[in-house]
């Protein structure tokens, strides 16, 4: 299935059923009177989160939804049947937005959550209700109210724990891959990932927890160099994220800087968010190369030590494992008695 993390749809509610104007007629009343019914009411557009999707590719190829309008009233008092609902099921984490892309309209973080986006419009009066003591046989009934009519955009932001973030061609596919989490696209070149993966992490691990897999970010991004940022905002709802340098590369701590100044650029709190900071292919470097790269990262990363490991020779995996989920289980606790 193609990942899709951002759609814009139109939505439209039922508008409400005529009242109607009739009077009884029966053989044994001699007083009939007035007897017209009310319209029903139009029907909602909904929006639900449910577990089994995790992109937004159906509103690709479908961007209207009308709810159905309410039907007339009738004789004997009979109130119009209400239109029919359109629920619109998305993956947990979309939010939705108007049509300006900035006022949020709701955040559908649960599973099972629903919120009304469009409600439709209420039935009108039969003359039913206009019978008074002033006016014994109303000839008069209102039409229905319309429905509302808008367009939305929908943005879809991974609910993950971990987010694994770096330099294109770092090593987070293969890494994502060997903790267990899933099947991401792995190669010996820049952009193998173009769409965020998401995966469970649980290999050895005591309690298991989902993880993000992000797209290589490069310098200028917040340019819309490379992919931009537009899988960044998968990021916001991570807990902790795992910036990964590349160990072939020699300046280590400029890499390191370079996506952190894109984090800091792209702003939302994410250069915010606690981090763990890994020196990948270890497997390519000798010992004291890689000693004297990981000490000059940890002088300047934010949350030392620094992990070293191999994704493709297992080398360092367990270590980073258990200490990703001991720092995990420690903001954790720390978030929740903030």
């Amino acid at each position: 299935m193609k990942f899709l993390d951002r759609a814009k749809i139109h939505v439209s509610s039922g508008g409400g059923g005529a009242g109607c104007v009739s009077f009884r007629r029966e053989k044994h009343v001699p007083f009939g009177g007035p007897d017209g019914g009310d319209g029903g009411r139009g029907g909602d557009v909904i929006v639900e989160c449910v577990a089994s999707l995790n992109t937004l590719i159906d509103y690709r190829y479908r961007q209207h939804f009308r709810a159905g309008n309410g039907f007339p009233g009738s004789g004997k008092a009979c109130t119009g049947a209400r239109g029919e609902d359109v629920v619109l099921k998305v993956p947990e984490g979309t939010q939705l937005f108007a049509e300006d892309e900035v006022t949020l309209l709701a955040d559908l973080t649960r599973i099972g959550e629903r919120v009304t986006l469009a409600r439709g419009g209420n039935g009108g009066y039969g003359n039913l209700r206009f019978k008074s003591s002033k006016d014994r046989a109303p000839r008069r009934a209102n039409a229905g109210l319309s429905g509302q009519e808008f367009s939305v955009w929908l943005r879809l932001k991974s609910i993950a724990d971990v987010g694994i973030v770096g330099l294109p061609n770092a090593g987070k596919s293969t890494l994502f891959s060997a903790l267990g989490s899933g099947n991401s696209k792995a190669g010996a070149y820049p952009f193998t990932t173009l769409h965020p993966v998401l995966g469970i992490v649980g290999a050895g691990l005591d309690d298991r927890f989902v993880a993000v897999d992000i797209p290589g970010i490069i310098e200028d991004a917040h340019k819309g160099a490379g992919l931009g940022y537009r899988f960044l905002g998968h990021t916001e709802r991570c807990r902790l994220l795992v910036h990964l340098v590349d160990g072939e590369c020699e300046d280590v701590v400029g890499c390191y800087r370079q996506l952190r100044g894109e984090l800091e650029a792209y702003g939302k709190g994410v250069a915010e968010k606690p981090e763990l900071a890994v020196i990948t292919k270890t497997d390519l470097l000798g010992a004291d190369d890689l000693l004297e790269r990981a000490k000059r990262l940890e002088r300047v990363c934010q949350t030392p030590p620094v992990f070293s490991l191999s994704a493709h020779s297992g080398e360092g995996m367990d270590v980073f494992a258990e200490g990703l989920q001991t720092r995990l289980q420690v903001w954790q606790e720390r978030a929740k008695a903030s």
